[in-house]
């Protein structure tokens, strides 16, 4: 049986995990570059827990200027089974205010400057994205955000933008007739790598705006969110400490699969493969490849 080691990406005004303990700091070599910073590795209760800030102390990388490929990458070598992603987000709907938390369930990614796959020329894969989060993450994130007193709203699509800059009014209101539930600029590619390195994993998408189609919205400031930054940072930080708590310690399989989402993905044939690309992939599918 694989024991659980929990991964927390710390999005915007999230940097830092109090409440791990026998804490050290690892700074992890990837093939594929440098990750956002160093890993924050440790326990809490008894649980390995590794923490990564997604922006990196001190708010230091956009959106676009985030290496995901490299994050994903130390994140399994560090040994992590699932991993949660908290993240600052706009949103479309009138029902999901500041403050709220929304447990996604769905992506549209509409960026375009990432690299979004470990495979390519090569070695060609092609992992199921149908359902892009593990439902049993999921539903563990409800249970522990309602036991902190958040009721978290359940289920909702996640627009991914390019950024850094915010939406016009013509992109917002679009997305929100489109149906979207929220806008953020940083879970895609993050959740395809995550698949494709077999992590199972889910997103805490936390509201801090509106977004620009709303009347009162429609000029949306770094100052206004980070006022609810902060706020939304300090009750993840308690969601987070009491999944921990409650989390199995050994790993659930993942009932669609997630974690083993490279069984059937590999389509180059093997003496076809790049013996470069093999072994920048030794993390990420060692398991597939070496089995």
């Amino acid at each position: 049986m694989t024991k659980s080691v929990l991964g927390i990406i710390g999005g915007s005004g999230v940097y830092d995990l109090p409440g791990l303990r026998n804490v050290r700091e690892e700074r992890i070599a990837s093939p594929w570059g440098e990750p956002s910073g160093a890993l924050r590795i440790g326990d809490i209760e008894g649980l390995p827990v590794v923490f990564l800030p997604r922006h990196d102390k001190g708010h230091r990388l956009s959106p676009s200027d985030i290496n995901y490929r490299a994050n994903i990458d130390v994140l399994k070598r560090a040994g992590v089974t699932d991993l949660v992603s908290l993240s600052a987000c706009g949103s479309f709907r009138e029902e999901m205010p500041p403050g709220t938390f929304v447990l996604i369930d769905q992506f549209v990614d509409r960026t375009y400057r990432r690299e979004s796959s470990f495979f390519g020329k090569g070695l060609v894969a092609h992992v199921s994205m149908a359902h892009p989060v593990s439902p049993l993450l999921r539903g563990r994130l409800r249970s522990a955000a309602r036991a902190e007193g958040i009721e978290p709203a359940w289920g909702g699509t996640y627009v991914c933008m390019e950024g850094p800059q915010f939406s016009t009014f013509a992109e917002s209101m679009t997305y929100k007739q489109l149906g979207y539930s929220v806008i953020g600029m940083t879970n895609m590619p993050e959740a395809k790598l995550a698949r494709e390195a077999e992590i199972c994993y889910a997103t805490v998408a936390m509201v801090t705006d509106f977004d620009c189609w709303h009347p009162d919205h429609d000029a949306v400031t770094v100052q206004d969110i980070i006022k609810v930054l902060i706020d939304n940072a300090t009750r993840a930080q308690g969601l987070v400490a009491r999944l921990a708590r409650d989390f199995p310690r050994d790993h659930e399989p993942c009932p669609i699969g997630s974690d083993r989402a490279l069984d059937t993905a590999l389509i180059t044939a093997p003496d076809a493969r790049d013996p470069d690309l093999i072994r920048k992939l030794d993390a990420v599918a060692g398991r597939v490849l070496n089995g």
